[in-house]
């Protein structure tokens, strides 16, 4: 058997949590900057401003790590273009995307991308927590999450399982996301986990051929229930081809996503970015 497959899915109660909860601690302060970027409804380009958010500041030069807990539904590495599997040695480590970017996905660690998860919330649980306490993360200043969409067992385990992490609410400007990403801010309240701030994604869309504004979930909707929840609003990115296309051929762009790094970087480490 691999080094790979070191990882083996545990439920959250096999025994030896005591231990497992002092490895997570120790790994948990290595990390400077824990944030959580999750929605109360799919398909609002969550993992897309995950990614994107990970790649600027790992491009800003903070050392990032990468944790996608979405695990029914992992779609970080195909953003990331990544086909590269866990590094061997005695300790699984998370896989180097960059100098300053570092990676763990449940995906690379499936024989068939294309098969389903069916797992129960306590063997997802233990996942969540290997994910932290198994693997060998380097000194990190950020470690950004992508959590799946919802208030269910995985963002729950992050909150409980990573005190102080801070939570980005991604929304599109449309009612019907709004609605979700309230139940989702209210999930944040009630486990007392901080909301850094609340992003619009898909915020608009202009036309690439006459430049005019096409009408197409028009914005506004994020900021305006940012405020209506006296939370801060981040910023917007734009419905725009070229994130769509980058996304598609598995090679992020991080222009879109710097005006919103430099945002988390003010309020995280109360300085504006370079």
């Amino acid at each position: 058997m691999s080094k790979v497959t070191q990882i083996e899915p545990q439920p959250a109660n096999s025994g030896g949590q005591d231990n497992q909860d002092e490895i997570i601690q120790k790994t948990l302060g290595r990390i400077k900057h824990k944030i959580m970027v999750m929605s109360g409804k799919g398909g609002v380009g969550k993992s897309s401003v995950a990614v994107g958010l990970a790649l600027r500041l790992s491009e800003m030069g903070r050392t990032v790590g990468l944790l996608d807990v979405d695990l029914h539904g992992p779609s970080v590495p195909r953003l990331l273009g990544l086909e590269a599997t866990f590094p061997g040695g005695e300790k699984v480590r998370p896989i180097p995307y960059s100098p300053h970017l570092f990676v763990t996905s449940i995906e690379p660690l499936l024989p068939d991308k294309d098969r389903s998860i069916i797992w129960r919330g306590p063997i997802k649980i233990g996942v969540i927590r290997q994910f932290i306490s198994d693997i060998e993360w380097p000194d990190l200043d950020y470690l950004v999450i992508d959590s799946p969409p919802g208030t269910g067992d995985e963002p729950l385990t992050v909150a409980q399982t990573i005190p102080g992490a801070l939570a980005v609410q991604v929304t599109t400007p449309q009612e019907v996301a709004l609605a979700d990403v309230r139940k989702s801010i209210d999930f944040c309240r009630q486990v007392n986990m901080s909301i850094l701030g609340v992003v619009e994604n898909m915020s608009g869309l202009v036309c690439p051929h006459c430049g005019k504004d096409v009408g197409f979930f028009q914005p506004g909707g994020g900021e305006r229930m940012a405020e209506a929840f006296r939370v801060p609003f981040l910023g917007r990115i734009p419905f725009a081809a070229d994130i769509v296309q980058a996304g598609e051929s598995g090679r992020p762009v991080t222009a879109p996503f710097k005006d919103l790094a430099d945002e988390v970087v003010r309020r995280v480490e109360g300085e504006a970015s370079a």
